[in-house]
């Protein structure tokens, strides 16, 4: 058994030529001449390798055939590593040499059934980046495509344009910081899903879907830079999934307005991580990525509250027989279009080389991190306590700040549970699961009030603004407010009531 570790990079068609023509790429050792791969991916009807992660795939290189038997690795950023098998194949399945117990008792169970699933056929140039003795880097320019004819008898296919960077000797880092200098100058986004995946999904008509935050993975017995690359990675893993699976859609407008919003969460959970665990990182990279994340997330402009202000507020109101159906329907124009405006901002401003260029930047600066000796010394759980704490504190202030029912500190006080939700989450593995479970669920149903409160407030600033802008719309933009204000009267009474017992009654670490 191998590992391979490697990164995976995908690219515009157009971008070829600028990538071949790279100072790093032009000086690396060309391996031969590129070659034609024909790759059969095979599994059983009902996929029972597919749904232990394994992967069996017979290449044919002209003459030459190789049978590769591969598991699923966790990939962040694009950089992989995983098991792998590879011998030649002489027209039968041999799985005697895979030394996996758990992976050749699956193969062997299932010889008898396997049949073709999907092929991949693409053409591969070769290059060796060795710039420094015990560095040495295959870089792959694959392009061609994924082929499935379904059981109906349907062909599906679907274009492979990616650079995969293989390490052949050096640290995996070395992989994304190669990665990171190429990005620079080429458009290169993180691809974390395989060909073999890539397959399976076109095989079974998968459509793709927002990808939410993932539950904590940390371990009590992690350091606290270690834990917070792990929290980090997995955030990662949120933003380049769904940055990857919007920028799959050729029409930017076409793009579902959850993957930009999963996209956004994801930079604020990155945020709030680097601010949870500020006393153990650099200055500097906690300054400079809050920045750089903060920035990132403004370029989508407000398209989720506009989104919420449809779907919530304007979608409950019913104004048949009761509003001026005018003017609502005006309102309802208005709103629309607002919404399709900047639905439209933010998907056009969803580009691949910026993000590439921040992924493989914030992952390669998150692997050099060094651990100092407050990480090296300071008990994991320890450091989860006093940073709870701390966020409880200050949403002790806000609260009180918020006794005055104020708009703005209400929405100050929406902040802080928010912040202190996600270092829960975050910190949710160190600390006894039911306790946790039900302190989050408080959390979350304040949260989820403090969030109304905070919709219509907005929304009142905005139909102030839509009605300056269009007088013909006042009726409208009264009758909604006044649909909502019997409900809002009620939960900002009550709000106060409900959010008190979190921050002083019992907690769960």
């Amino acid at each position: 058994m191998s590992h391979e570790i490697e990164l995976k990079l995908a690219l515009p068609q157009r971008a070829l030529p600028a990538l071949r023509r790279h100072p790093l790429v032009a000086a690396a050792h060309k391996l031969g001449n590129a070659v034609t791969l024909d790759n059969t991916y095979y599994d059983t009807p009902d996929l029972a390798l597919k749904a232990r992660k394994v992967a069996l795939r017979i290449r044919r290189q002209g003459r030459l055939s190789l049978q590769t038997v591969k598991c699923a690795a966790v990939s962040s950023g694009g950089l992989s590593q995983r098991p792998e098998w590879e011998q030649a194949y002489a027209e039968q399945f041999d799985f005697s040499a895979i030394d996996a117990a758990e992976v050749a008792k699956l193969l062997n169970r299932h010889r008898d059934a396997l049949v073709p699933v999907f092929t991949t056929r693409f053409r591969r140039e070769t290059r060796r980046h060795a710039p420094r003795p015990g560095l040495s880097i295959l870089l792959m320019i694959d392009t061609g495509e994924v082929i499935v004819t379904t059981p109906a008898g349907e062909l599906r296919r679907t274009p492979i344009c990616e650079l995969e960077l293989e390490l052949e000797a050096g640290r995996p880092q070395d992989l994304v910081e190669l990665a990171n200098t190429l990005a620079q100058d080429l458009p290169l986004m993180p691809a974390d899903i395989s060909k073999a995946e890539r397959g399976y999904r076109l095989f079974l008509g998968t459509p793709l879907s927002a990808t939410r935050a993932e539950a904590s993975a940390i371990t009590p017995g992690q350091n606290v830079v270690d834990a917070f690359r792990t929290l980090a990675l997995s955030c990662v893993r949120q933003w380049q999934a769904n940055a990857a699976a919007a920028l799959a859609h050729a029409d930017p407008d076409s793009i579902h307005p959850d993957f930009i919003h999963q996209l956004r969460v994801s930079q604020r959970r990155l945020r709030a991580l680097l601010k949870f665990f500020a006393p153990a990182l650099p200055a500097d990279f906690v300054g400079e990525w809050n920045v750089r994340l903060r920035e990132n997330a403004a370029r989508f402009g407000d398209a989720r509250d506009l989104d919420v202000f449809c779907t919530e507020l304007l979608d409950a109101v019913t104004p048949e027989g009761l509003a001026d159906a005018a003017a609502f329907e005006a309102l309802l124009q208005t709103a629309h279009a607002m919404r399709d405006a900047a639905r439209s901002h933010a998907t056009h401003n969803l580009d691949m080389a910026t993000q590439g260029r921040l992924l493989l930047g914030f992952t390669a600066a998150l692997l050099q991190l060094p651990t100092g000796s407050l990480a090296e010394a300071a008990d994991l759980r320890t450091f989860a306590r006093l940073r709870l704490d701390r966020l409880r504190k200050r949403a002790r202030r806000q609260f009180e700040a918020a006794a005055t029912l104020v708009p703005t500190r209400l929405h100050a006080l929406r902040i802080g549970f928010k912040q202190l939700r996600y270092g829960i989450e975050f910190f949710a593995p160190l600390f006894p699961p039911k306790a946790v479970g039900r302190y989050l669920e408080g959390m979350v149903r304040a949260q989820t009030l403090l969030g109304f409160l905070q919709d219509v407030d907005t929304a009142q600033a905005r139909l102030a603004q839509w009605v300056q802008d269009k007088p013909a719309l006042a009726p409208a933009a009264a009758f909604v407010l006044g649909w909502h204000a019997s409900r809002y009267a009620r939960l900002r009474r009550r709000v106060l009531h409900d959010c008190e017992p979190l921050l002083w009654g019992k907690k769960p670490w």
